[in-house]
C-alpha cells in the first residue's frame, strides 16, 4: 500500500501561494438609479462578471445564457482527456463557442451553464437505463432553475442532441414562457465507410451467443461504429427524431435537425441561431408565440412522416404540457398518423436503410414539409424562430440555393437521388411506405399500447398490410431474464415473448432495446412477437409492442399472463388499428371477452416486483408521474394534481387516526 508521504508527495512550487490581488481594472457601469433600485443580486452580478474576466466597458449587452448537455473533457486539440458517457455531448462545446462569440460580435453578453446527459445505448442491459427516463424530468427542473437563477437574462439558447437531454431542454425552454428561446440541435455522427450503424451494433452479443457473429467480426464491427467523435447516432432513433421534432415546432432554425456534427455547416448553424435569438429579443418574439397548439400539432405530422421514434409519445405531451399547450390525445395521435404519410427512407424503417446523414443533405425538415404542402395539412401561419411564418420559412427554402446544393452534394458524395431517401407521397405510396404508428388494444392492453408498425418485417404481413400472430406466450418477468432466454436459445420461431414488470414502477419504464435488436438481426426474429410494458428505442424494429397499459404491476392484465396462455395479436398497418387478445389455453381457447374475464379474475403474478435496484430517486418519479397522468400525458409533474392528492392523502391519514 502507498505511504501516506508518497501519495501527499508534491514540488516546492506548491508553497509559493498569494494571499491578495490587484483585481481588475477600470469602472463598473453604474448609474444613481441602478444603486437605488436594483436588487443588489444584479450589481454584485456585475461585480462577479468582470472577475471572471469580462471587460467592465462590455457590460451594458445583453445577456443570453446558453445551456447544454456538454460532457467529456478535451485538451487544446480536441483530444480526451476525460470521455463523455456518449458522442452526443462530446462536440457541443464547440456549439456553444461558435454561439457565444456570435452573441460578443453582436455587443451582447454569453453566459454558459451545463447539465450533462446519460446515454441509453450505454446503459442498455444495466440498472443505469432505470434512471434513464426519470432523468429527463430532473433534467428539465434543473435547466429552468439556471435559467430563473440567472434574472438578468434577455434570452435562452439550448444546445442538446441526445435521448434524453434534447426533450428534457424543449421541456424547460417551452416552459419560459416569456424569454426568447432557441433549440440548437447537436446534430449526428457520421457511418462508417465499411462496417454496421451504431443501432445493429449493439446486437454483437446477442449474434455472438447465437453463433451469426465471429469474436474478430464483432470486435472490429464495434470499433469503427462510432465513425465521427460527435453526434447522435446515424439512425432515426429518439435522438434524431427529437431533433426533426424541435425543429418541426419552429423551436430551431429551418434546416438545422440531423447537422454532421463537427463540420463547418454544423458550426454556421450555431451562429445562425444566435444572431436569431438576438433578433427574437429584439421584437420582442418569445417562445409562447412559437410553441401553440397548432405548433405541436404540427410536430406530431412530421414525426409520423418521418416516422420517427414511439419515445416522442412521451416527450411532446411533456413538452406540449411545459408550454401551457393542451396534451395531445390517443385519438388524436391516431387521427395524425392516419392522415400522414411517410415520406422518409432511413435508418431503421427503410425500406432502404439510409444513414441520418442522408437525409439532411436530402433536404431534412423543410423537405418534408414541402412535400406535405400539397396535402394542406401543416399549419403554415405559425411563427418561427427566424422571426418568420412557416410558410415565408418554406417559401424561402423552395427556391434556396442551400436546398440545391445540399442536393447536389448528395447526389456527389453517396451517389444517390435526394427522392431515395425523402419522396413524395406519391413516390412513398409507390415504394410502399406505410404510416408509423398503430395503437393496438385489447383485453392485454385496455388502457393501449404502442407499436411502430412500420418497424414490421413487410415479408410478415399479408396483401392487406395485415400482421398476424397467434401463439403461446413465453413469460418474462425482467428484461435481464428476457436477453438471456433469447442468448440460451430459449425463444425459437413463432413464439410470443411477453415482458412485464418493466413500466414505471417496476424499472422506471427501461427501454428495451437489447431484446428488440437481438430479435431484428437474429435469423428467426422477424416471427417473433414482443409485448411489454416497458419502452423501446427510437431505432427499434420488430413486432414488438410497448406501452401496454396499465403495467403489470399497476393490476394491468400483461401481468397476469402466464406461460403457455395462448394470445391473439393483429395489427393493421394500414388503418393503423390492433388488438393484442388472450384468447385461453391450448386445450381450451375462448373469445376475447371471456378471456377478459378470466385476466379480471386471475392474481397477479408473483414474480413481478419493482427490480431489487430500482433507486428511490425513481421511485419518487414513477409515483409523481402515475398521480399525474401516467405515460400517456408524458410522464409529467402536474403539481397541482399532486398537490391535489397529498392533500388527500393527509386528510386520508388524519382521519384514520
Amino acid at each position: 500500500m502507498t505511504r501516506l508521504d508518497q501519495l501527499m508527495q508534491a514540488p516546492e512550487a506548491i508553497y509559493d501561494i498569494k494571499t491578495k490581488a490587484p483585481g481588475p481594472q477600470g469602472k463598473l457601469p453604474l448609474t444613481d438609479q441602478m444603486l437605488r433600485t436594483s436588487p443588489s443580486g444584479n450589481l454584485f452580478g456585475l461585480s462577479q462578471n468582470v472577475g471572471m474576466g469580462w471587460k467592465p466597458d462590455d457590460l451594458s449587452g445583453k445577456q443570453v445564457l446558453l445551456l447544454s448537455t456538454q460532457g467529456g473533457m478535451k485538451d487544446n486539440d480536441g483530444n480526451p482527456i476525460a470521455l463523455g458517457y456518449h458522442t452526443g455531448h462530446w462536440e457541443v462545446d464547440l456549439l456553444m463557442k461558435e454561439a457565444a462569440r456570435e452573441i460578443t460580435n453582436h455587443n451582447s453578453i454569453p453566459f454558459a451553464a451545463y447539465v450533462s446527459d446519460p446515454c441509453d445505448g450505454r446503459s442498455q442491459g444495466t440498472t443505469g437505463m432505470f434512471d434513464s427516463f426519470p432523468y429527463r424530468n430532473d433534467a428539465a427542473l434543473v435547466y429552468r432553475r439556471l435559467i430563473r437563477s440567472l434574472p438578468t437574462r434577455d434570452a435562452v439558447i439550448g444546445i442538446a442532441t441526445c435521448d434524453k437531454g434534447l426533450p428534457a431542454m424543449m421541456m424547460a425552454l417551452s416552459s419560459m414562457h416569456d424569454s426568447p428561446t432557441i433549440i440548437i440541435p447537436g446534430g449526428v455522427t457520421l457511418p462508417p465507410f465499411y462496417g454496421e450503424d451504431a443501432g445493429k451494433i449493439q446486437t454483437i452479443g446477442a449474434r455472438y451467443s447465437n453463433n451469426e457473429l465471429s469474436l474478430e467480426e464483432a470486435a472490429e464491427l464495434g470499433c469503427r461504429a462510432c465513425a465521427t467523435p460527435g453526434g447522435g447516432c446515424q439512425f432515426l432513433g429518439t435522438a434524431a427524431t427529437a431533433q426533426v421534432v424541435s425543429e418541426a415546432l419552429g423551436l430551431s432554425i429551418p434546416h438545422a435537425a440531423l447537422a454532421p456534427s463537427g463540420q463547418e455547416v454544423w458550426k454556421e448553424m450555431a451562429r445562425q441561431s444566435a444572431r436569431a435569438v438576438l433578433e427574437m429579443e429584439r421584437n420582442n418574439v418569445t417562445t409562447k408565440d412559437i410553441i401553440t397548439n397548432a405548433s405541436i400539432r404540427n410536430a406530431m405530422i412530421i414525426h409520423a412522416a418521418f416516422g420517427g421514434s414511439t419515445n416522442l409519445l412521451l416527450h411532446i405531451p411533456a413538452i406540449a404540457h411545459a408550454a401551457g399547450c393542451d396534451i395531445p390525445t390517443v385519438d388524436e395521435w391516431k387521427e395524425v398518423n392516419q392522415l400522414t404519410p411517410r415520406l422518409v427512407s432511413v435508418l431503421p424503417n427503410g425500406p432502404d436503410h439510409h444513414p441520418t446523414i442522408r437525409a439532411y443533405l436530402a433536404g431534412g425538415v423543410p423537405e418534408v414539409m414541402l412535400h406535405l404542402r400539397s396535402l394542406n395539412i401543416l399549419d403554415e401561419s405559425v411563427l418561427t424562430v427566424t422571426g418568420k411564418t412557416l410558410k415565408e420559412n418554406l417559401d424561402w427554402w423552395e427556391q434556396s440555393e442551400r436546398r440545391q446544393k445540399m442536393k447536389d452534394r448528395l447526389r456527389e458524395a453517396d451517389n444517390l437521388e435526394p427522392d431515395q431517401v425523402i419522396m413524395s407521397p406519391e413516390q412513398a405510396k409507390e415504394r410502399g411506405l406505410a404510416p408509423t404508428i398503430t395503437f393496438p388494444t385489447g383485453n392485454i392492453a385496455p388502457e393501449g399500447a404502442i407499436i411502430k408498425s412500420t418497424s414490421i418485417d413487410p415479408s410478415r404481413l399479408d396483401d392487406k398490410g395485415i400482421y398476424y400472430h397467434k401463439g403461446e406466450a413465453k413469460v418474462f418477468t425482467s428484461e435481464h431474464e428476457a436477453i438471456n432466454a433469447i442468448k440460451n436459445g430459449q425463444i425459437t420461431k413463432g413464439d410470443i415473448m411477453v415482458v412485464s414488470g418493466c413500466g414505471p414502477l417496476g424499472t422506471g419504464m427501461e427501454e428495451t432495446y437489447q431484446l428488440t435488436s437481438a430479435l431484428k438481426h437474429l435469423s428467426y426474429g422477424k416471427y417473433v412477437t414482443l409485448l411489454t410494458d416497458a419502452r423501446f428505442s427510437g431505432v427499434s424494429t420488430g413486432a414488438c409492442v410497448g406501452h401496454i397499459g396499465p403495467e403489470g404491476l399497476a393490476g394491468g392484465p400483461i401481468g397476469k399472463v402466464k406461460n403457455g396462455d395462448v394470445i391473439e395479436v393483429r395489427i393493421d398497418t394500414i388503418h393503423l388499428e390492433g388488438d393484442i387478445n388472450f384468447v385461453g389455453t391450448s386445450e381450451k381457447e375462448v373469445s376475447a371477452k371471456e378471456g377478459a374475464t378470466i385476466l379480471t379474475n386471475r392474481p397477479q403474478n408473483e414474480q413481478i416486483t419493482p427490480h431489487p435496484d430500482l433507486p428511490d430517486d425513481t421511485r419518487l418519479w414513477a409515483a409523481l408521474q402515475t398521480v399525474s397522468g401516467g405515460i400517456w400525458k408524458g410522464s409529467v409533474y402536474d403539481v397541482d394534481r399532486i398537490i391535489e392528492v397529498l392533500k388527500a392523502g393527509e386528510e386520508a391519514l388524519k382521519n384514520k387516526e
